[in-house]
């Protein structure tokens, strides 16, 4: 999935923002938590949030690697985004939004929209 496909399908998530950060990473969050990251600079990189029970498995597929600096938080890095289907990118990317958006205070998810 290109860039300007993903950045305009998280902009459908509710209450996500979307950020330049570090300078050259676009950042989507959500409660200004981060739930993906897309490195700016070729090769474009993105990163995700995944299930803990997933996170083993994930990183083990050819076309991800555990992220660095958010591995310890069960993030992911995808290197070969063209092995990766929009249909897989939508799910993956709807999931680490529901997975930061469900640490947030209830106040704020009911602030933003989200159940």
């Amino acid at each position: 999935m290109d860039i300007e496909s993903l950045q305009k399908f998280c902009k459908t998530l509710p209450g996500t923002k979307e950020d330049i950060k570090w300078e050259h990473d676009l950042c989507f969050t959500v409660g200004e938590k981060m739930y993906c990251v897309i490195g700016l600079d070729p090769p474009h990189h993105y990163s995700f949030k995944v299930p803990d029970e997933a996170f083993e498995e994930m990183a083990a597929r050819d076309e991800f690697i555990p992220a660095p600096y958010l591995a310890r938080a069960k993030w992911v890095l995808v290197q070969q985004p063209d092995r990766v289907r929009p249909k897989e990118w939508q799910a993956f990317v709807r999931e680490s939004h529901r997975l930061v958006a469900s640490k947030l205070p209830k106040k704020t998810r009911a602030a933003l929209g989200i159940d």
